[in-house]
């Protein structure tokens, strides 16, 4: 390999942290439901986190006095950590996609997640490839080992060129 070559191939992305996680998610507070991206294989898998805390506004009213985060913010986070796998591996940044489910099937919630918790996202690809628009997806968020849900989606990732 030469010097040329080495440099026209960046290395693979494996972990992706808030800055890169904004760069490439149109969400934002409160909406942002990933932390951080732990592992990242290409556009096959990855696992993200999810630090839970009582400042979320979601608490106030589900349920005051026992808070419980909502199972579809835990499905939308299980989405967010796919989109930032794919995004970061075809190195969409900068508003250059935007994400919509088109289905979520066989999810079930196994636990409560609270204040406190770290949610573990491990979303692996079932069906997708790079300039494809349609994706689908498997997750399983859980606490300490523990399966707080899991679920199949599908998703439609709207790749804007560069401009």
């Amino acid at each position: 390999m030469t010097q040329t070559d080495s440099a026209a191939a960046p290395a693979p992305v494996t972990e992706a942290g808030i800055d890169l996680i904004q760069r490439i998610l149109p969400h934002r507070y409160p909406f942002l439901l990933v932390d951080r991206v732990t592992q990242i294989e290409g556009t096959t898998s990855a696992v993200g986190l999810k630090n839970v805390s009582m400042n979320e506004p979601h608490f106030q009213g589900h349920f005051p006095g026992n808070p419980i985060m909502p199972g579809v913010t835990i499905v939308e986070a299980m989405a967010q950590t796919a989109a930032v796998m794919v995004g970061a591996t075809l190195g969409l940044t900068d508003g250059n996609m935007l994400i919509y489910f088109m289905a979520i099937d066989g999810c079930k919630f196994r636990r409560k997640v609270v204040p406190g918790d770290q949610l573990r996202m491990e979303v692996t690809t079932t069906r997708g490839k790079p300039g494809g628009k349609v994706w689908r997806f498997r997750g399983v968020a859980t606490v300490e080992g523990e399966m707080a849900a899991e679920a199949e989606f599908t998703a439609m990732m709207d790749l804007r060129s560069a401009e």
